[in-house]
């Protein structure tokens, strides 16, 4: 099967699974959707959800964000993976967001000046705050992409270039999610049973 007809198969089943894709972490407004997901690095989006209700009563704002000393914000996501970094991250970023005008801004360049703030999460607000067409690799997506053939599993970056040529633009924000979703609920890395999988039963690479 050709690549972009094993693309569109797959577009179709995905559409069918999940009709609509809620966005998994928990936020207000593209500021707190920026701060969800530079928690949600190396942790899960359940435990960022966990932690934010709190962090963001203390500082739903860059302007509050900023006011907090570091071992403030630490103690509030203390039990997020690399918590002293992102800690520290947070508080930067906020000031960096005051010192530009205060606001978050759809624009790739500002997103990924921001402390702790690479492509695959300025992708993610993009994409999710601002509605602007964007393809955020994870590692679910990254490894769905190789395990289905899309792409050759090399880098994410290529990963990324290889499901925008195949998905039409205006799909790809809601591809973004469904695959996640898909990777979470049918597509385990570990003791798949790709027979028995609705897309890897016959679109895997042997």
């Amino acid at each position: 099967m050709r690549r972009a007809q094993k693309a569109r198969e797959i577009g179709r089943i995905l559409d069918e699974i999940y009709p609509e894709q809620p966005i998994p972490l928990e936020h207000r407004d593209p500021y707190t959707l920026l701060v969800a997901v530079m928690l949600s690095a190396q942790t899960t989006d359940k435990k960022v959800n966990e932690v934010t209700p709190v962090l963001f009563d203390a500082a739903d704002t860059p302007e509050r964000m900023a006011a907090l000393n570091v071992d403030r914000i630490h103690s509030i996501i203390r039990e997020i993976g690399l918590a002293p970094t992102k800690a520290r991250n947070l508080r930067r970023m906020a000031e960096q967001i005051i010192e530009d005008g205060g606001g978050v801004r759809p624009d790739w360049d500002f997103l990924e000046s921001l402390a702790g703030v690479g492509h695959k999460t300025a992708g993610v607000v993009m994409a999710q705050a601002f509605g602007i067409p964007a393809f955020p690799v994870d590692t679910h997506i990254h490894r769905l992409a190789a395990r289905w053939g899309l792409s050759d599993g090399s880098r994410v970056t290529k990963t990324e270039r290889d499901l925008k040529s195949a998905f039409p633009e205006d799909t790809w924000i809601r591809r973004h999610l469904q695959i996640i979703y898909f990777g979470r609920e049918h597509c385990p890395a570990l003791r798949h049973d790709m027979s028995q999988c609705p897309i890897c039963s016959w679109a895997a690479e042997s």
